[in-house]
């Protein structure tokens, strides 16, 4: 009788959980439905090419060449058009320099709707923050990209680009190419490494390349769910091997991030170690957040630490890598270029091979090239706000609170309408001339306006060292067999990688 009764009751339990879950799931129709309401309705006055009935726009966007595909619709719609990834996430794709300053000179929130897929990985970091949280984070930081912070930098960059370097002296003996995305980002990681948290490159060990293998993997797992539209949904997702590969590499990057901050806090409880922190010749990232207090007085948690140091790990590494490697591949597509950039280089070091802080200020046509570069080939080719308030563009076309916004740095970068030739790589468009007079929203590789990269005065100075040292070491050219295939996994990367030829080049020579 006891085992009849127990059955009714599963059996009843069942029902139950079974009605709970198809109204929980209409509900959350519901909520998709009339949100995809509101998204259309928002941007009914503004046209845009054709979407799938399920997927909308995200099956050409995982296609080969999705970028410039972008970029054509630039000609068929002026300043923006609807972007849909499925039928619910839709955003306002914007690429014109008014339509960015109507957005970016604001404040407003990065899109939820895509930023909450970091938050697993680098938590509620200043990427992510928004309101005063984010004032505050912001203000705490700030600190830590002051000059006096960045100038004793300038070696670090330096060392770990003559590791990467001598590491290419074997490798150019080959006569073959090869890829140097993956090198660069070795050395990025080697040099985030000491800035964040003060290692030397013998400290640098099975646990660091792990580390820089989950980072890889994370950005390619984000932008894989973004595109996919059955990951959308967070109970799924986290239920499919995907998901679970990526809480697998969180908890890597996770237990890397929280090993290193106990033992510097440890090592802050000796008075010795801490008399020796006070006197090192530069500070790094993780002194400063540890001796950050607010107003208050109050530091940052433990969370809060972590949060900041994943972000910082991720925004500095990834993005200065594809920058740095496609600058190289710009230099070996316009030898012409390179070559002057190389005059240049050694006209300010003579016989030394080392780049110091007041060296970088003097390499004006080395910087013209690099934001060339970056102007073609920009490190985070795509960006999402969530307006907070109602916005009118030029034209009077209007979008309302909660709209979704995707400014496409890219199309931007190559709009015809902004800039001439857009194609072509011209470094002068960068000099003092030509800069005056430009609208301050049509180059936007670190976004712009408040809410803009607070790192890329470290970036552009990295930049500055390591493209300086590679010139000045090697010619680079191009390997015609292997052209870069352009891939957007959340920074801009190469499917098949940037494979180049190096040539050692004597400093007396004429190349």
């Amino acid at each position: 009788m006891a085992s009849v009764l127990l059955s009714l009751s599963l059996s009843h339990l069942s029902l139950w959980a079974s009605g709970l879950i198809v109204v929980l799931g209409l509900l959350k129709l519901i909520h998709l439905l009339k949100r995809r309401q509101f998204l259309a309705k928002a941007m009914d006055s503004f046209p845009g090419p054709p979407t799938h009935w399920f997927f909308g726009h995200a099956l050409e966007m995982q296609q080969k060449g999705n970028l410039d595909k972008v970029v054509s619709w630039t000609h068929q719609f002026p300043h923006a058009h609807p972007l849909w990834f499925g039928q619910f996430l839709g955003f306002l794709n914007i690429y014109e320099p008014d339509y960015a300053k109507a957005v970016y000179s604001r404040g407003d929130p990065k899109a939820a709707e895509v930023y909450n897929y970091f938050l697993p990985w680098i938590g509620q970091g200043l990427l992510v923050l928004s309101g005063p949280k984010w004032f505050e984070h912001r203000k705490l930081l700030t600190p830590g990209f002051h000059y006096d912070v960045l100038k004793p930098y300038v070696k670090i960059f330096a060392d770990s680009t003559h590791i990467m370097l001598d590491k290419w002296e074997e490798k150019a003996r080959e006569d073959k190419s090869f890829d140097v995305f993956y090198d660069v980002g070795q050395m990025a990681l080697d040099t985030l490494m000491k800035c964040t948290f003060g290692k030397g490159h013998s400290g640098l060990g099975d646990r660091d390349n792990s580390y820089y293998m989950m980072v890889k993997d994370l950005t390619l797992l984000m932008q894989q769910r973004l595109e996919s539209i059955q990951y959308h949904n967070d109970f799924i997702y986290w239920l499919t091997p995907h998901g679970r590969r990526f809480l697998r590499a969180c908890k890597v990057a996770h237990d890397h991030t929280d090993q290193v901050i106990r033992e510097r806090k440890a090592a802050l409880q000796d008075e010795k170690e801490q008399e020796k922190i006070q006197n090192k010749r530069h500070l790094d990232f993780l002194d400063i957040l540890l001796g950050a207090r607010d107003e208050s007085g109050i530091k940052l948690s433990d969370r809060e630490l972590r949060a900041e140091v994943d972000t910082f790990m991720f925004e500095g590494h990834d993005t200065t890598t594809s920058g740095i490697s496609w600058f190289l591949y710009s230099m070996a597509q316009n030898p012409e270029h390179q070559q002057r950039c190389r005059e240049e280089i050694r006209e300010i070091l003579g016989d030394r091979d080392v780049v110091q802080w007041d060296d970088l200020g003097k390499m004006t046509y080395l910087t013209m090239c690099i934001k060339e570069s970056l102007r073609l080939y920009p490190p985070v080719p795509q960006v999402y706000r969530e307006l907070s308030k109602p916005v009118t563009f030029v034209d009077g076309r209007s979008l309302p609170a909660g709209s979704l916004v995707s400014l496409h740095i890219y199309a931007l970068h190559r709009n015809r309408e902004v800039w001439p030739d857009p194609e072509v790589f011209d470094p002068l468009r960068f000099s003092p001339d030509n800069v005056t007079g430009r609208h301050p929203y049509a180059f936007m590789p670190f976004s712009a306006g408040p809410r803009n990269c607070i790192g890329q005065q470290f970036a552009m100075n990295e930049m500055k060292v390591v493209t300086a040292l590679c010139l000045h070491r090697f010619e680079f050219s191009l390997d015609p067999t292997q052209p870069p295939v352009k891939l957007l996994q959340l920074v801009l990367r190469s499917e098949n990688g940037i494979n180049l030829r190096l040539k050692p080049v004597g400093r007396g020579s004429g190349k």
